[in-house]
């Protein structure tokens, strides 16, 4: 069985995404794959963090005859185990992986005022219904006799 590394296309309609995978090279470009080896998603903004591939397991499938695609032999050759970009890779994967800083809005530009006229009605209705109920109503006697002395 010739075994090929290639892409398989994944994703959507205008946001591709790939899997370098192992395949037998019969295979359709999306079919089934003997084992997947990494990633491209090329909507990744840093050109360096757009590949992952595991390199322990690349090794061994090119040390048994299976054949890179073109567009791979491009991304072995750059991000692979011993890549020319490899090192830059590391520090784009630390910088995507790292928590983004949120600048410190400041202080609000417009706070809403509470309105005045409710807050002031519904306390002061409140302690006069409280005094009503808690006094007893009781009609004096000596005081209006007093008055007409």
């Amino acid at each position: 069985m010739a075994v090929r590394i290639r892409m398989k296309r994944m994703g959507r309609k205008h946001r591709l995404f790939f899997r370098i995978c192992a395949t037998d090279s019969r295979a359709p470009r999306d079919g089934r794959v003997i084992e997947e080896l990494g990633t491209y998603d090329p909507h990744v903004p840093d050109t360096d963090a757009r590949t992952t591939i595991n390199g322990e397991r690349l090794k061994y499938w090119l040390s048994v005859g299976a054949k890179p695609s073109e567009k791979v032999a491009i991304l072995i050759k750059k991000y692979g185990p011993d890549g020319i970009r490899s090192a830059e890779q590391q520090v784009a994967r630390e910088r995507m992986a790292a928590p983004k800083a949120v600048p410190d809005p400041g202080p609000p530009t417009f706070v809403l005022k509470p309105k005045r006229e409710k807050t002031e009605e519904a306390p002061a209705a409140a302690p006069a219904a409280q005094e009503t109920a808690g006094v007893e109503v009781t009609a004096p006697a000596e005081e209006p006799a007093a008055a007409t002395q």
